[in-house]
């Protein structure tokens, strides 16, 4: 029998006080407060000055929906999957509120750098309250969807359940990518314009406009690999949920949803990685800034 020292206990007993103590804090009544507060001006600010102020949250998808419905349902046809409009428009969504939200929160530690030199609170809520009214803004976005659903005809299924955890799957990615951009960005400003570079070349490589089928038809190995992205897994799920069975999941393209892990496990890694980087890194933000 192996008898542990009362010191240890007690070690080991503090060490998991303290950590309970400080996951209790992150939803602390003054946090929450502060995160709203946060998500409010954000969202207040982002369309301040402009004529149609809040409106612009829905015409920017919609008017980007409309150039790529023109040029490639219709000139050049690309709408082979029943449904096309609607399944543009979600994926032009879905992909408008992934950039949104990295982008907002890459540039949110830097932009609120006079915030955090004059009041003390953890770090963390600045780049959390931007990807959250990048969410409020993929609320709205997906009542326009819905329109589009029900001009078009679309029939639910109860798949339609799954639609949330495709958008939390998301977010979690949006968020863990944000947490180290924006640290990232606080002591080198060029991640911005290397961002933008990575997120044109993904915007290619993720089916939005192009039906997955276009790439299987040509090489089903490179269509095995674009859907290990986690965000072309989410939105060809997300599409399969809410629009059509047609579309291509990573459980057909396979033939077995076990292959489904690798891109959540990818998720589930970058967020780890990401928040991690973040908490090393927030205690000099004030010094480099």
């Amino acid at each position: 029998m192996f008898f542990i020292p009362s010191g240890a206990l007690l070690y080991q007993s503090d060490i998991i006080r303290r950590r309970l103590m400080k996951l209790s804090n992150i939803f602390s009544r003054r946090n929450r407060i502060l995160l709203r507060e946060l998500v409010v001006t954000d969202f207040k600010l982002r369309y301040q000055g402009s004529v149609l102020g809040y409106a612009w949250s829905l015409l920017k998808p919609l008017f980007l929906f409309a150039i790529m419905y023109v040029v490639f349902g219709l000139l050049i046809k690309l709408g082979s999957v029943e449904h096309y409009s609607v399944y543009l428009l979600l994926g032009i969504v879905l992909w408008t509120f992934f950039s949104e939200a990295t982008n907002q929160g890459m540039g949110s530690i830097v932009g609120r750098g006079d915030v955090m030199r004059k009041i003390s609170f953890p770090k963390y809520i600045i780049v959390l309250s931007t990807t959250i009214s990048a969410l409020v803004n993929l609320t709205l976005n997906l009542v326009i969807v819905a329109v589009f659903m029900i001009i078009n005809g679309v029939n639910l299924h109860l798949s339609i359940f799954m639609f949330p955890l495709y958008i939390f799957e998301i977010y979690i990615l949006a968020l863990g990518l944000a947490f180290f951009l924006s640290a990232l960005n606080v002591k080198y400003r060029d991640t911005g314009h290397i961002w933008e570079i990575i997120m044109q070349a993904a915007f290619y490589a993720t089916p939005i406009i192009y039906p997955i089928s276009i790439v299987v038809a040509k090489s089903t190995l490179i269509a095995k690999l674009l859907l290990m992205n986690p965000l072309a897994q989410a939105i060809q799920g997300a599409r399969y949920a809410l629009i059509t069975h047609d579309t291509i999941t990573v459980a057909k393209l396979f033939g077995s949803a076990i292959y489904a892990l690798i891109p959540l496990s990818i998720v589930v890694a970058i967020f780890i990685i990401g928040t991690l980087y973040f908490k090393h890194n927030s205690k000099y933000f004030a010094e480099i800034m």
